[in-house]
């Protein structure tokens, strides 16, 4: 009888026992292994919240702070770029094709984005996906406006519901632009990405809502109406930041120098996949935090296990001498223990691993559509098979305790009854 069959017998003697840890090590496994995948990602969707754009450009500022209000809507511009400026950019041979962007205005909370139709066909986010439209349609009229999944979900808004603007970006809205309401011309699909949150209108109507304001409030004197407003040449004079895509990648740095070193006004331009990178490395520590709590807890599981062996040793007294008597050596006793531990540790690992591609199967679905993150199903990375590996070598050396201790009980001791 092998030492491998003579374990296996062991543990069925004691199977309650032995199932309790498993279940240990498959819960510390399915937790270690699940923080890694959904961090994973967690990181490729935030690395792909913006795709198939060469430069971001902005006014003069950090790369960091142009990508969060650029994108990500978060924080405010140092300063606008002036129509000229960019219609010069847009005009160099190098680029492709350009999306103008204007923030500044908000609706209860979410931000309100001024660009062109083109947004909605060069926008790309999760490598290669483009944005779709749920409902309805790009704006086509001046007050048209389309709104991101979560605008419509969370405020309840269908086709043709109006809604208006707030200037400025406060929580409490003052300065409303309700005398030129909006029309809810469509609403696009969930995407994981700020887009989501975002309420865009054309940059003509930007200028149309702020056409009678004056240093951030209604001039009285100046006032006028929607249809007026809808007879007027309207221009943008100038907006916050621009999307930029080459005809060729060669040239990405030639551009990015011409602008960087632009001379009518200061500008700056950034690669997104740099600054985006640049950004996930300031929340690095917590993906650092997660993996030692899960490493702790795997740690916590592998000691339930060398606990469990240690409490029954004092019943298996008997059995080891037994094993004794007939000839078994130390080595025989000591590769026992070590193989129970091991059969634990590897059920368990193979238990864990089983329950994490389960649940993702089952959560991928409805953890995409609400909160954006993509669960990439694949086998093992070799990062994690290595984490895999080290724990079974954990096991193994976490039941050499329990042996050592086995090889100490005496024949005597064994066969001795005690009362």
């Amino acid at each position: 009888m092998t030492i491998f069959r003579l374990a296996l017998l062991s543990l069925r003697n004691r199977w309650l026992t032995a199932v309790l840890a498993v279940l240990a090590i498959a819960v510390s496994v399915m937790l270690l292994l699940g923080v890694e995948k959904v961090r994973v990602g967690a990181r490729a969707s935030f690395a792909n919240t913006i795709a198939g754009t060469d430069l971001i450009v902005g006014a003069r500022t950090g790369g960091i702070q142009l990508l969060l209000y650029a994108v990500f809507r978060i924080g405010d511009a140092t300063n606008n770029i002036s129509w000229r400026s960019y219609q010069a950019v847009a005009a160099r041979p190098e680029v492709a094709w350009s999306v103008p962007l204007s923030l500044g205005d908000s609706h209860r909370g979410f931000r309100v984005l001024g660009t062109s139709t083109d947004y909605f066909t060069r926008y790309r986010y999760r490598r290669d996906k483009s944005l779709e439209f749920q409902a309805g349609a790009p704006f086509a009229d001046l007050f048209d406006a389309v709104l991101g999944a979560d605008v419509a979900r969370t405020l309840g808004y269908r086709l043709d519901d109006p809604i208006v603007v707030a200037h400025g970006l406060g929580a409490i809205e003052t300065n409303l632009h309700d005398d030129k309401p909006f029309r809810v011309a469509g609403i696009l699909r969930k995407t994981g990405t700020p887009v989501d949150r975002t309420v865009h209108v054309s940059l003509e109507a930007i200028e149309a809502i702020h056409i009678d304001w004056q240093d951030g409030r209604r001039d009285p004197g100046q006032a006028m109406s929607a249809a007026e407003v809808a007879q007027l040449p309207l221009q943008p004079r100038a907006i916050t930041a621009a999307l930029v895509g080459l005809t060729s990648r060669l040239g990405v740095f030639r551009l990015q120098r011409f602008i960087n070193e632009f001379r009518d006004e200061p500008l700056t331009a950034i690669l997104p996949g740099v600054a985006l990178q640049q950004l996930w490395s300031l929340v690095a520590t917590a993906e650092t935090a997660l993996l030692a709590v899960s490493a702790m807890v795997v740690v916590t599981a592998i000691l339930g296990m060398v606990t469990m062996v240690l409490a029954t040793l004092n019943e298996r007294r008997r059995e080891v001498a037994i094993l004794r008597a007939v000839g078994a050596g130390p080595r025989t006793i000591v590769a026992l223990m070590v193989s129970e531990a091991v059969i634990l540790t590897m059920a368990g690992v193979l238990a864990g691993v089983g329950a994490v591609y389960v649940g993702l199967l089952l959560a991928r679905g409805p953890v995409d559509a609400a909160y954006g993150i993509y669960l990439e199903i694949g086998p093992p990375t070799a990062t994690e098979l290595q984490a895999l590996a080290a724990i079974v070598v954990a096991g193994a050396l976490a039941g050499l305790l329990p042996a050592w201790r086995a090889y100490r009980l005496s024949l005597a001791d064994g066969m001795t009854v005690r009362t």
